[in-house]
C-alpha cells in the first residue's frame, strides 16, 4: 500500500491494511517487531502490507493486542471480509465462524468453503462478469478465507452432501475440475470433514434447492437457503430449521456412504485427467 493511494478508491480489505500500516508507523513498530508481537515473521507482515497476502484473523487480533486498540482491527477485518460477499450472505458468514456443525447440501456447485482458488475464481467470474480484476480477486480471497474456520484447534464438524451434478458441472475447464476433485478427496480423508455424494441413480431428491444448516453449542440452529440470482435467506424459525434437519437426514440416507462417495469422486477425477 502506498501513500499515494486514494482512500476512496480502496476496497475494505485494502483500507484495513492501510490502517494497520499507519498505526504501526505512528506507534514506531518495525515490520519485524509487529511480526513478533502478532506471532508472524517480518516477511509475513511485509506481504500483508503490500497486499500479497490476505491477513488472518489471528494477525488482526495480534495487531489489537500490540496497538492496544481493543477489537478495532479484528472487527474491521471481519467486516472487510464480509463485504466480499453479497449483503444477504454476510450475516451467514459471521455465524459460520462460531458454528459447531456445518451441514451443507450442494446441488450444482461445490460449497464455497471447499472450493479451490481456481474453481472459486471461475464461479465468481460467471456470477459477476462485469467486475474488475481487483474486485474479483477480493471476492475470491474472501471465499477462500472461509476455510480458516476448519484450521482452528477445535474446528466444526463439516458434513457435505454433494449432488452428483456437482461433479459433472465443468467449472473452469478440466484441469480446474481435476484439482477441485483432488481437494475433495483430500478433505474427506481428514477427521473433521464428511462427504457424501447423492447419485443420479437415487432419483428425484427430496429437494432440489441447496441449503446449509448451522448448529451451535450456545444457541439455536439456523438454516441458510440459496435463492439463485435473487439471493438467499437466513432463518432461525424453529419449524423451518426442524424441517431442514429432516430433509438433511433424508438426503444423507439416500446418498452413497462416505467411502463409496470418495470412490465415485475418484472415478470422476480419472475422467478429468485422462
Amino acid at each position: 500500500m502506498t501513500e499515494g493511494d486514494s482512500r476512496a478508491d480502496l476496497t475494505p480489505l485494502q483500507s484495513f491494511v492501510a490502517d494497520v500500516q499507519q498505526v504501526r508507523i505512528a506507534r514506531k513498530f518495525t515490520l519485524k517487531s509487529l511480526g513478533v508481537a502478532t506471532g508472524y515473521s517480518e516477511s509475513y507482515v511485509c506481504k500483508v502490507e503490500k497486499g500479497v497476502l490476505i491477513p488472518s484473523d489471528k494477525f488482526a487480533m495480534g495487531c489489537d493486542r500490540a496497538f492496544g486498540t481493543g477489537t478495532l482491527f479484528t472487527g474491521q477485518l471481519r467486516r472487510a471480509l464480509a463485504s466480499d460477499h453479497p449483503s444477504w450472505f454476510a450475516p451467514y458468514i459471521q455465524l459460520e465462524l462460531r458454528a459447531a456443525e456445518i451441514l451443507d447440501y450442494s446441488t450444482m456447485f461445490i460449497m464455497g468453503m471447499l472450493q479451490t482458488e481456481e474453481y472459486a475464481r471461475a464461479t465468481l467470474r460467471a456470477y459477476h462478469p462485469r467486475d474488475g480484476q481487483a474486485v474479483l480477486e477480493s471476492r475470491v480471497a474472501g471465499r477462500i478465507r472461509r476455510y480458516e474456520v476448519m484450521e482452528r484447534p477445535s474446528p466444526p464438524l463439516l458434513w457435505v452432501v454433494l449432488h452428483e451434478a456437482c461433479l459433472h458441472t465443468q467449472v473452469g475447464g478440466r484441469e480446474v475440475m481435476a484439482a477441485q476433485l483432488e481437494r475433495l478427496v483430500a478433505e474427506a480423508a481428514g477427521p473433521h470433514v464428511t462427504l457424501q455424494v447423492l447419485p443420479f441413480a437415487a432419483g428425484s431428491p427430496v429437494t432440489g434447492a441447496p441449503f446449509t444448516v448451522l448448529t451451535f453449542k450456545d444457541g439455536p440452529s439456523v438454516v441458510q437457503s440459496e435463492g439463485g440470482p435473487l439471493g438467499g435467506r437466513l432463518s432461525e424459525d424453529p419449524k423451518t430449521v426442524a424441517n431442514a434437519h429432516q430433509v438433511y437426514h433424508r438426503l444423507r440416507a439416500d446418498a452413497l456412504s462416505p467411502d463409496a462417495s470418495v470412490a465415485r469422486i475418484k472415478s470422476m477425477l480419472k475422467e478429468y485427467t485422462e
